[in-house]
């Protein structure tokens, strides 16, 4: 499937930022990895990935769980993998896929540390409950497009979550990408590599939250239409709002980062579609945005 190879890129960037943050935090950190179907591609490229941080672990704990339907292929497949493993790092792998979840990650003992979950497949309430108890915890979750998770994730306990659809042109099944967590530079660090991955032929974003459903090339610098239109609609809702605040709202409501904001509010003020106050100087934080609906007449 085109979309594969993107999402094992995020697993494995993702995973560059949050293994040594986990392993400075805590004494020991789980990894779950559960797959509706196949796995073992994106199984394998995490545990090398876990490979390179072997001088980080003396001294800690790594546990990572691989849950599959049709698992009896796995251990041979990642065998290569988990034998460059440094012996802090201990890998269980659980026939079942997501539907496990909840067994593996209570007899793992991972509640109360850091616990990193990837979930590809459908998740029922009880899977993505047993992904929010780590301390902290952060997920991605993979799912079939047009079935929305931020809410589901908010239930089981996630404060931030974010949505992206992967669109291949090869007219393969569209899929959408959900990251949950609870800490504002945790998704600012998963923007950063969504829209940092090689740009793979034939795969496009496109962000949930756009009405008009525009397609996205994967780009260090993404088109700004899209989120030009989110912020309008934003001002539109709640009124005038400083950059701050539309930073944030770029973070946490769109596929875009906070910095993208900046961006977008350069291209609507030049345009004449917002206003400003003060109307001269740095585009800054306590800066005030008015929307055209807001605008005093004449």
């Amino acid at each position: 499937m085109p979309t594969d190879a993107v999402l094992r890129e995020l697993l494995v960037r993702h995973l560059e930022v949050w293994l040594p943050g986990a392993l400075h935090r805590a004494r020991r950190a789980t990894v779950a990895l559960a797959y509706a179907d196949g796995g073992a591609d994106s199984a394998e490229a995490a545990l090398r990935t876990v490979a390179e941080y072997a001088d980080r672990l003396r001294g800690r704990q790594l546990t990572v769980l691989v849950l599959a339907d049709g698992a009896a292929e796995l251990p041979a497949r990642l065998g290569a993998a988990e034998a460059g493993l440094p012996a802090e790092v201990a890998v269980h792998v659980v026939p079942g896929g997501p539907a496990r979840l909840p067994v593996a990650v209570k007899a793992a003992g991972a509640a109360g540390a850091p616990l990193l979950s990837y979930v590809d497949g459908p998740a029922d309430p009880a899977a993505l409950t047993a992904t929010a108890v780590g301390r902290p915890a952060e997920a991605l979750f993979v799912t079939a497009a047009g079935t929305p998770a931020r809410d589901a994730l908010a239930d089981a306990g996630f404060p931030l979550a974010t949505e992206v659809e992967l669109v291949p042109a090869d007219g393969a099944p569209t899929r959408l990408l959900s990251f949950a967590t609870g800490s504002d530079k945790s998704l600012e660090a998963f923007k950063e590599a969504l829209w940092a991955v090689d740009e793979f032929a034939g795969v496009r974003y496109r962000d949930p939250a756009d009405p008009a459903g525009r397609l996205l090339d994967i780009a260090l610098t993404p088109e700004p239409g899209p989120l030009r239109r989110e912020l309008l609609a934003e001002l539109a809702r709640s009124g005038p709002r400083t950059v701050t605040e539309l930073r944030r709202y770029a973070l946490i409501a769109t596929v875009y980062r906070s910095a993208d904001a900046v961006r977008a509010l350069t291209g609507l003020l030049g345009a004449g579609e917002v206003t400003r106050d003060p109307e001269h100087g740095r585009l800054g934080g306590d800066v005030l945005i008015t929307g055209p609906d807001a605008r005093p007449a004449g």
